[in-house]
């Protein structure tokens, strides 16, 4: 049986952004999972999915010592191994995975783009991550960008060439189980009992965001857009679904303050699941500066909801104004602010066509098992073309 390594920087990533997918995938070849530890995170994962883990120890920042070691590690992995695919996902695994994997010799070296935090840096800091990325990209032998937008960036960027990308199936990275994310599952008793646990009465009309509380996810101007919204209409409620990265990328003190002081900004902290959440929400409002195809719109749009996004790759390509959400320019305060008065104002029939538009596109587009069935067959068919050039 042929072997596959799949590469992510933390466990979580690997849970989250391929629930399923590893276990899919071996009903058809070998697969291993490689990631940080995390506290015993990983080897949960390897159980769920039914694969054998290895942890290698990577960071999130620029290490170069540890990043060395990391590179070190995965070589040795590697030709012990003998993997016949070694395919990577996050930045760092990118960059390590991917050098590792050329110098131990694996035939096919695959890397799967799903986001360019790098776009956002400035300086020698970028010099530094525009270099790092134009490695990762010549050590790999296919770039899968997981939109149509973020191919376009790549090219235009010089990152690599036209021969090296592929964007498989309609986007994403791991699609979307639609019969999970569907409202069915939860009655008009649940949604209540939970509306009432979070201080939402039934006349409350609900914007929500689910994802990490940081700048990069235009926090700053959902807060200012609300709040502006909050002062001109009763019962309103934005419901915030995540965790802050303060290390990483923080907030604004402004900003915090009116999370920390307004009463009908509701903070859940991180939620294992956001169906229910999702279920007593209106709209998803997403005003992220950068994505690659992001799992949040999508299930979202699973869940009937509407949603609001930035007009960027991943977010344009499930979103078509006005079908099923309104699409904003990046970082305006003042046009998140018209979108959420515009859905706000929506009657109840216009904002359920909505609803159920969001829904239809997904499943005709993005469904799990499409995206599954689309990695399924270029794995087969590299494999193929390098059995018969060794024949």
């Amino acid at each position: 049986m042929k072997k596959i390594i799949r590469i992510t920087t933390i466990p979580a990533s690997l849970r989250g952004l391929l629930n399923g997918q590893l276990s899919f995938m071996s009903n058809y070849f070998e697969m291993i999972g490689i990631s940080s530890s995390l506290g015993g995170l990983l080897y949960e994962v390897g159980k769920e999915e039914g694969v054998r883990t290895i942890t290698v120890e990577m960071t999130r920042k620029i290490t170069p010592v540890r990043d060395l070691l990391g590179v070190y590690k995965l070589y040795k992995i590697f030709k012990k191994e003998k993997p016949d695919i070694v395919h990577t996902h996050t930045p760092k695994a990118g960059t390590l995975g991917m050098v590792a994997a050329k110098l131990a010799g694996v035939p096919n070296r695959l890397h799967t783009i799903a986001g360019l935090p790098l776009l956002e840096a400035t300086g020698i800091k970028r010099m530094v991550l525009n270099a790092v990325e134009k490695l990762t990209y010549r050590c790999a032998t296919k770039i899968y960008p997981n939109s149509f937008g973020l191919y376009h960036i790549i090219l235009e960027q010089k990152f690599t060439n036209k021969n090296k990308l592929k964007v498989l199936g309609n986007g994403s990275s791991n699609g979307i189980d639609t019969t999970y994310f569907d409202t069915i599952h939860f009655d008009e008793n649940y949604k209540n009992n939970l509306r009432k646990n979070l201080n939402i009465t039934n006349e409350d009309f609900v914007f929500a965001f689910v994802g990490r509380l940081v700048k990069d996810k235009g926090i700053n101007e959902l807060i200012n857009a609300f709040n502006k919204l909050d002062k001109k209409f009763k019962h309103i409620k934005l419901l915030l679904i995540g965790q802050y990265e303060n290390h990483l990328d923080p907030l604004l003190p402004e900003t915090m303050e009116v999370i920390k002081s307004n009463p009908n900004i509701i903070f859940t902290g991180w939620v294992d699941d956001v169906r229910p959440y999702l279920a007593i929400s209106n709209v998803l409002t997403f005003p992220s500066y950068r994505e690659g195809f992001p799992n949040v719109v999508m299930q979202a749009s699973a869940m009937k909801l509407p949603c609001i996004v930035t007009n960027i790759n991943g977010c344009n390509e499930i979103i078509s104004q006005p079908e099923n959400g309104y699409i904003i320019p990046v970082k305006d305060t003042q046009a998140l602010y018209i979108a959420m008065e515009q859905v706000y104002a929506l009657t109840k029939k216009s904002h359920n066509k909505m609803g159920e538009t969001s829904r239809k596109m997904i499943v005709s587009k993005f469904e799990q098992q499409f995206v599954w069935n689309a990695l399924l067959e270029e794995y087969q068919s590299l494999l193929n073309q390098k059995k018969n050039n060794t024949n």
